[in-house]
């Protein structure tokens, strides 16, 4: 039996807009996180996940009330928050005996999960614990990985892509230097992560190019790896698809090197130089002189084969 589900068209202008806001896009926005507090969950971990929250503001929801969910036995009602905030991401905080200060983080695609990694938050640090001039809120971070094994190990390496998706921001066309002001660090060693977020200062340096320094601001946290439960690697393929209309066409005998050159390649037909007119130019003539020996050599040429016959 098939069940048909009727269709309700929007009749207000607002929610005409929140349709289209929702509808898929070639270039998405800014993907938001949608931040959500488990029934028991220590303090030391919801302050930890509100740091992050500011990291991430103003692409960001954080829900205040507690939520019985268990994200690794039934994760529907985290789908179902993140479909109605249109948030593909998320971050759960919870506590318990077993596994304490509790942090999952994760991903859907299409309004299903599809990544979605546990974390122990250890040696954490606040924000307000740094007594230094913070940056400003909504600045696109750089993004820093550290380790081996973010380049070795596969788990590593899909947790690298979740942490990508989780911190960076709508692409930039261009990059100005000083708006280099945020960069955050992971540094993968030994089942941990360790997170630390620094303000980059440009200080003067007598040359054109600026002295860096950076000052450590906070959040600062180790995130150590518990559970996980990622997507298989055709999903995983799927949800990195990109349409047909952002492909770049790759254009024919030409490339570019390391150095960022433009290099190109011609074809070119084989060339009887013997009878090509490379004489056009008048200044390439010979002289009369030159004609006149050259008159006379073909004379004694003559003369010495109609001797010899």
């Amino acid at each position: 039996m098939t069940v048909i589900q009727r269709v309700v068209k929007p009749t207000s202008h607002k929610g005409k807009k929140a349709i289209i806001k929702r509808e898929a896009k070639l270039v998405e926005d800014a993907k938001a996180t949608i931040f959500i507090k488990g029934s028991k969950s220590s303090q030391h971990v919801v302050n930890a996940m509100k740091d992050l929250y500011l990291l991430k503001k103003p692409d960001a929801v954080f829900m205040q009330k507690k939520n019985e969910i268990l994200p690794f036995e039934d994760v529907t009602p985290i789908e179902k928050f993140c479909k109605k905030s249109n948030a593909p991401l998320f971050m759960f905080a919870s506590h318990n005996k077993k596994r304490p200060h509790n942090l999952v983080m994760g991903r859907t695609f299409e309004h299903s999960l599809l990544d979605m990694v546990e974390f122990g938050v250890e040696n954490y640090k606040s924000l307000k614990e740094f007594k230094v001039d913070k940056i400003a809120s909504g600045l696109k971070p750089m993004l820093i990985f550290n380790g081996e094994l973010f380049e070795n190990n596969h788990q590593y390496q899909r947790i690298q892509n979740l942490l990508v998706d989780m911190f960076q921001r709508e692409p930039a066309a261009n990059i100005r230097l000083q708006g280099l002001e945020h960069a955050l660090s992971f540094t993968a060693f030994e089942n941990k992560i360790y997170l630390r977020s620094y303000k980059v200062l440009l200080k003067k340096s007598g040359t054109r190019i600026p002295k860096i320094e950076l000052e450590e601001i906070g959040p600062r946290m180790d995130f150590v790896i518990r559970r996980n439960k990622l997507a298989s690697d055709d999903l995983f393929k799927q949800s990195c698809k990109r349409p047909k209309e952002l492909k770049v066409k790759k254009k024919k005998n030409i490339a570019v090197d390391g150095l960022g050159t433009t290099l190109g390649r011609i074809h070119m037909g084989a060339q009887k130089l013997n009878s090509i007119q490379t004489r056009k130019m008048k200044g390439l003539k010979k002289s009369l002189q030159e004609r006149k020996e050259e008159r006379k050599q073909k004379a004694s040429v003559t003369s010495t084969e109609s001797m010899e016959t």
